[in-house]
């Protein structure tokens, strides 16, 4: 697997502040050639928008351009305005370009099976106000954690699955994607394999988090083989979900260095934290549109 591309921010013209209606966030990629960063700018200056953070990269092994500006811009301009407008600087430059309200929380649906680690994680920081998103549901093959979902206040709906019954378990998901108009799907400890044609319907939009060793265990158990080779870093990998299983771009990584007297039940604790954390981190990140495909990587503006 590829590890993601993290850049650091190349222009702030003041300090970020917290997000108001009046502040806006583009996102693009497109071929690397001159001129784009002067065509972005000088259009924001000529629709009396001012840019409050602007960060960039161009990578030069796929020759694509990728960019992501904070801005603020005045009544009466709207999000449908801005868009209408910028659509011919970004045929000029055969963009793939986003415009979203800054304070526009994501509304993402969890999916969980029976560990629920990462599903308690998501709801706090929810809660607390660390995630920018709306949870709009909880959706698992079990029961488990109905009442803990409910205690937030949060629709839950369990989904079974089983070998005979996927194709309209994941009929039935997309169903209630649609209807709740659900921009990011979260596997949180999910243990379904998602078939290649909800991968593709749901491209870019799914992201999934596992634990990630050097080397890899697969199968029941990988904490406990990981014990039995004597494993000193404990990771979690969170990606976005492909066809290839296990193997689509990586957003976030996270690891622990781990001695040889850690038992297996002491590993499966540090392999709950890292995992909640790189999770935590790329749902955060991609609700902020931060994340931009490269491929089979990611460009990360953290």
């Amino acid at each position: 697997m590829c590890d993601a591309i993290a850049v650091n921010g190349v222009y702030n013209s003041q300090s970020a502040g917290p997000a108001r209606s009046d502040q806006y966030l583009l996102t693009l990629s497109c071929p690397d050639k001159r001129g784009i960063v002067h065509a972005v700018s000088s259009y924001l200056f000529m629709t009396g928008c001012n840019i409050v953070d602007s960060q960039q990269f161009g990578d030069q092994d796929t020759g694509l351009f990728f960019m992501r500006v904070h801005f603020s811009a005045e009544p009466p301009v709207t999000a449908d305005k801005l868009r209408a407008s910028f659509a011919a600087v970004a045929d000029s430059f055969s963009m793939n370009w986003q415009i979203h309200p800054a304070d526009q929380k994501m509304r993402i649906l969890i999916m969980v099976s029976k560990f629920g680690h990462c599903l308690n994680d998501l709801l706090f920081r929810s809660r607390i106000g660390a995630l920018p998103v709306e949870i709009a549901a909880v959706v698992s093959n079990h029961t488990e954690f109905e009442e803990l979902v409910g205690s937030y206040g949060i629709p839950f709906h369990q989904i079974p699955v089983t070998r005979n019954t996927k194709p309209q378990a994941e009929a039935a998901l997309l169903d209630l994607v649609e209807a709740e108009s659900v921009e990011l799907v979260v596997l949180a400890r999910y243990m379904q394999v998602i078939s290649d044609d909800l991968c593709k319907k749901l491209a870019g939009r799914i992201i999934n988090i596992h634990h990630s060793f050097l080397p890899s265990f697969k199968g029941a158990k990988p904490y406990h083989q990981a014990h039995a080779r004597g494993v000193k870093l404990i990771g979690a990998t969170a990606h976005y979900v492909t066809a290839e299983l296990d193997e689509g771009p990586i957003i976030e990584q996270e690891v622990e260095r781990v001695g040889h007297e850690a038992t297996p039940e002491e590993l499966v604790a540090v392999g709950r934290d890292v995992e909640c954390q790189a999770l935590a981190r790329a749902v955060k990140w991609h609700s902020e549109h931060r994340v931009l495909l490269n491929g089979t990587r990611t460009v990360v503006f953290a």
